[in-house]
C-alpha cells in the first residue's frame, strides 16, 4: 500500500478578515449516459490522508455500497464506494481512498481519480439545497466570481455515512434526574447547520431538553435572523440579548461560514452579552484555535448529545 503526500492546511489561528478554507477536489466518474466527469469537493480538513490501492476486506452482509475494511496503519477502517453512492461508473480503476476523520469517526471514501488542493473564500460556497442537492451540501464556484467559473459539488458526508449505514431508531436523550435547562424568559437558541441530518438532530436534542429554538441554514441566513430579531427588541425596548439566549452553530456552510458570523456577532456591539457556541465535525486543536480566535464562547464536538447540554448550561450560567 502507497501513500500520497498530503499536507494539512495551516494550523495557526487564522487573521480575522481571513475568510478562505481549502478544498480537495476529485472525480468520481461518469454518470450513465454522460461523458462530462463532474468535480466533487470535500474540507480539507476532514482528509487525514490518501492512500492508494489499500486491500478491501469484503464483510458479511455489509450494506449496500459499503465495500468492506481496510487495513491502514494498523487501523480497520470502513470503507464507502462513493462513486456508487452518487450513482458514478469510475474510469481509471485506480481506487484511491481519502480516509477521513470528523465527529470523532473514522471512515475512506473510495474516489476515482485525485485532481487538486485549491483555497477560496467561503462566500464563493452556495447553498445546494434549495436545488434538491441531496447528497450535496454546497456548490463551489472554483474561480471565483469571474464568468463561467468551473463549479465542485461539496458533499454532506452526514447526510452520505447515514444513507449508506442508516442508523436504527434510537431512544430520545434521557435528560431526566438532570437540572432543567432555563432560558432567559422570551428567548429563544438560535442554531445553524447546512445539514439537513445534523439540523434534525439537533433539533431532537434541543426538543429533548425543552429549549426553545429558531432554526438557519446558513451563517448569512442565522445573520440576517439575528439582525431582524435585534430590530424586534429594539421595538420593544430590550436589547438583543433579551430575545437569543446563545447562538449554536456549525463551521463549514455555504456563503457565510461559522467563523465568520461568529467573527461578526461579537464584533458587533448590538449582539453584546450573547454567546456563541461552535458546534463541530471538524474536531481538533486547529479548529478549537480557530474558534477561540474569533471569541467562541465554547466548543463541541458533533453528535455528542451529554457535552452539548453540558456546554448550554455552563454557558448560559456564565451569561447569568
Amino acid at each position: 500500500m502507497s501513500t500520497t503526500s498530503f499536507a494539512k492546511p495551516n494550523s495557526q489561528a487564522p487573521a480575522a478578515a481571513d475568510r478562505r478554507f481549502e478544498l480537495l477536489l476529485f472525480r468520481l466518474g461518469k454518470k450513465d449516459g454522460s461523458d462530462q466527469q463532474e468535480l466533487f469537493g470535500i474540507n480539507v480538513f476532514k482528509v487525514r490522508e490518501i492512500v492508494v490501492a489499500p486491500h478491501i476486506t469484503s464483510i458479511v452482509n455489509a450494506p449496500k455500497h459499503n465495500l468492506g475494511v481496510a487495513n491502514v496503519r494498523g487501523q480497520l477502517i470502513p470503507v464507502v464506494d462513493l462513486p456508487s453512492v452518487v450513482g458514478c461508473v469510475p474510469q481509471t480503476g485506480s481506487k484511491i481512498v481519502l480516509v477521513t476523520e470528523f465527529a470523532r469517526t473514522t471512515q475512506a471514501f473510495l474516489v476515482d481519480a485525485v485532481e487538486e488542493i485549491i483555497q477560496m473564500e467561503w462566500k464563493h460556497l452556495q447553498d445546494a439545497e434549495s436545488s434538491g442537492g441531496g447528497l450535496v451540501s454546497g456548490i463551489a464556484r472554483i474561480d471565483g466570481d469571474v464568468p463561467n467559473s468551473r463549479l465542485a459539488q461539496v458533499l454532506d458526508v452526514e447526510q452520505i455515512l447515514r444513507t449508506v449505514s442508516p442508523q436504527p431508531q434510537s431512544e430520545k436523550e434521557d435528560h431526566s434526574g438532570l437540572p432543567d435547562i432555563h432560558l432567559p424568559e422570551g428567548s429563544t437558541i438560535l442554531f445553524v447547520d447546512d445539514s439537513a441530518v445534523a439540523r434534525l438532530l439537533i433539533e431532537e436534542g434541543l426538543k429533548s431538553m425543552k429549549l426553545k429554538h429558531t432554526v438557519a441554514k446558513n451563517g448569512k441566513e442565522a445573520w440576517e435572523k439575528l439582525v431582524a430579531l435585534q430590530a424586534e427588541a429594539v421595538a420593544q425596548g430590550k436589547a438583543a440579548k433579551d430575545k437569543v439566549a446563545l447562538v449554536l452553530t456549525d463551521l463549514e456552510m455555504p456563503e457565510m461560514d461559522g467563523f465568520t458570523l461568529t467573527d461578526n456577532i461579537k464584533k458587533d456591539p448590538r449582539f453584546a452579552g450573547i454567546p456563541v457556541i461552535i458546534y463541530s465535525s471538524l474536531t481538533g486543536t486547529a479548529s478549537e484555535g480557530h474558534a477561540n480566535s474569533v471569541g467562541a464562547d465554547a466548543y463541541v464536538a458533533k453528535f455528542e448529545p451529554k457535552e452539548l447540554r453540558e456546554s448550554i448550561r455552563s454557558t448560559l450560567a456564565k451569561r447569568r
